[in-house]
């Protein structure tokens, strides 16, 4: 992209698939609190009166879905009877079973790693179905991140705190943010226009709302990016007082692309939240973050994608690719060997190496789930920045 424009978006956690998602994560924390090496792949749709937990789960540990379900809901804010979805009085269905015994079978366990005396214990651990996944990383933002999502991330987090601390408090839990950036020569050089959507309640008036979320919301974010051409658009529908599940179902799984990278790099179209890290949709999406931000803060590239194919029952990857646009001080084919050299890419040493058997994730279930230098997660970290130096061909000059 030398010269054009971008776009990303972001969602409140009240938004209801971003409440979808948050719920099937808190039912996999609990789990994985009381049981390291269950087997979760939870969903949740949520619609006006109703919030149905569904999907399969293999453990020994007990949990009160409908108290977590009640407490999430709570916690979000949809606690008014006059929102048309509250804890209190919403039905919750809980329609788990175990997993198939095929799955389990060809999976295998964690716990077998320890149990176990071979010479490679993590190849026991199959990944737990097929999967193509994608880490990115470029070097626009602080973060290792694409602007637009960093941006967007910023401006529902505000709009989330402000009613959280009642600053703005007719403010409702639902809302959303898009942000477009103009670039040149491939580098972001201002933000071109700004769209907020804020529930709100029935008596504030358009003008009120569209100065505070100017005013609290959108400069106090994006002020070093805007100019005087930057457009700002507040609740460009009107009004929007009916929101979350009273307006729209939530499903677990609808908002991956704000989940990842905004749109920019690619995504293997696996979702996250639910599901326990033997599924490589996310652990592996993780470990690709992982190796991709390594790269780039090690300045052996200013861009990088890595992809990941794995095979359901298989510990090793089919496939391993990474593309540095041009970008990088060496060739790709030599990154990929150092690469495939450093990083062991079996799920199961995944897991081991990231730590992704703790109840870490309802944290990560809006706003993102790469760029949290906010929650210091593994995957976010650059210890391996030395080694990749090292493991390069000396002709290749770093910065």
């Amino acid at each position: 992209m030398r010269k054009g424009l971008f776009t990303s978006e972001s969602v409140t956690e009240g938004h209801p698939d971003k409440l979808a998602d948050r719920i099937s994560d808190a039912v996999l924390d609990a789990i994985l609190n009381k049981d390291h090496h269950a087997h979760v792949a939870c969903e949740t749709f949520l619609t006006t009166g109703l919030a149905l937990v569904g999907g399969e789960i293999s453990t020994e540990a007990y949990v009160d879905i409908d108290q977590i379900v009640r407490r999430v809901i709570k916690d979000v804010g949809y606690n008014k009877a006059d929102y048309g979805f509250n804890y209190f009085d919403c039905a919750v269905i809980s329609t788990i079973k175990e997993q198939s015994p095929d799955i389990a079978t060809a999976v295998g366990t964690t716990k077998d790693v320890v149990d176990i005396t071979v010479k490679e214990p993590y190849d026991v651990i199959g990944a737990g179905d097929q999967g193509i996944v994608y880490g990115y990383a470029c070097t626009s933002t602080r973060e290792l991140m694409p602007l637009p999502i960093i941006l967007a991330h910023r401006l529902t987090k505000q709009l989330s705190q402000l009613r959280k601390d009642e600053v703005l408090p007719y403010l409702r839990p639902d809302g959303k943010s898009q942000v477009t950036v103009e670039y040149k020569n491939g580098k972001p050089i201002r933000v071109a226009t700004v769209l907020i959507a804020a529930q709100h309640d029935p008596s504030v008036e358009q003008e009120t709302l569209e100065q505070d979320m100017i005013q609290q919301v959108i400069r106090p974010a994006l002020d070093d990016w805007m100019d005087e051409k930057t457009e700002l658009l507040v609740n460009s529908s009107g009004r929007f007082v009916i929101g979350g599940p009273a307006s729209d179902t939530g499903v677990t799984g609808r908002k991956i692309i704000v989940d990842t990278y905004g749109g920019y790099g690619s995504h293997g179209g696996g979702a996250f939240s639910g599901k326990d890290p033997t599924k490589v949709d996310r652990s592996g999406s993780y470990m690709a973050r992982y190796i991709a931000k390594n790269i780039v803060a090690a300045k052996l590239a200013t861009r990088a994608e890595v992809q990941i194919a794995y095979a359901i029952g298989r510990a090793a990857p089919l496939a391993v690719n990474l593309n540095t646009y041009e970008t990088g001080i060496v060739s790709n084919e030599q990154l990929t060997k150092a690469v495939l050299k450093i990083f062991d890419l079996r799920p199961g040493a995944i897991i081991d190496h990231l730590k992704l058997q703790r109840p870490i994730y309802e944290s990560f279930s809006c706003y993102g789930h790469f760029g949290r230098i906010d929650l210091n997660p593994t995957w976010e970290q650059t210890d391996r920045v030395e080694t990749l130096r090292q493991a390069l061909p000396r002709s290749g000059k770093i910065a």
